[in-house]
């Protein structure tokens, strides 16, 4: 089954691909209307994999690293304003696959990352990637962990710069190819 979603997602990379290198590295869309598309479609692929995988992330290390990760794609660009810090914090509380963890849980260990990220962005981000490569020893969950990331990061309908480095980073060390992922 992974195989299968694996090729399905290197089709939807390929694609983005495609449509980067014919409209340029900018905001997707912009240059390109196939641009925003792929994306979307990709970010919607992700998601679909991940729910169906959903009773199979149900441990305590993808939890603590999606949340690590959500907070680390949240404060990307180096700060998290209330807005977006709000907005992320939806998305992972109404998440049909962190819905197996309780709420509470969900937004402390959010918030802590976000917290520490916000007041030394460095530090915060160093600790955010050592959670985070705590989920590397199952590759189901650390290819769940990128993907949730992406979800959170694509739920705008844009993968940001920002956004797609601290991705690629996380791949780095959770030991996958950054360009399973289309970045």
């Amino acid at each position: 089954m992974w195989d299968r979603i694996k090729d399905q997602a290197k089709g939807l990379q390929q694609q983005a691909q495609g449509a980067r290198g014919a409209g340029g590295h900018g905001r997707p869309g912009a240059g390109s209307p196939g641009g925003s598309g792929s994306r979307a479609q990709l970010v919607s692929a992700l998601k679909s994999q991940l729910t169906s995988l959903k009773t199979e992330l149900k441990s305590g290390a993808y939890r603590d690293a999606s949340m690590a990760m959500c907070a680390l794609v949240a404060a990307a660009d180096g700060h998290v304003d209330p807005a977006e810090r709000q907005h992320v914090e939806s998305l992972i509380l109404h998440n049909d696959v962190l819905q197996n963890f309780p709420s509470e849980q969900l937004r402390q260990r959010f918030n802590k990352h976000v917290d520490q990220l916000a007041f030394d962005f460095p530090q915060g981000k160093a600790e955010a990637l050592q959670e985070i490569a705590k989920a590397a020893k199952k590759p189901t969950e650390a290819r769940a962990v990128v993907q949730t990331g992406f979800v959170v990061a694509g739920a705008d309908g844009y993968v940001a710069p920002a956004e797609e480095q601290v991705l690629r980073e996380a791949c780095q060390v959770l030991g996958l190819s950054a360009q399973e992922f289309g970045l």
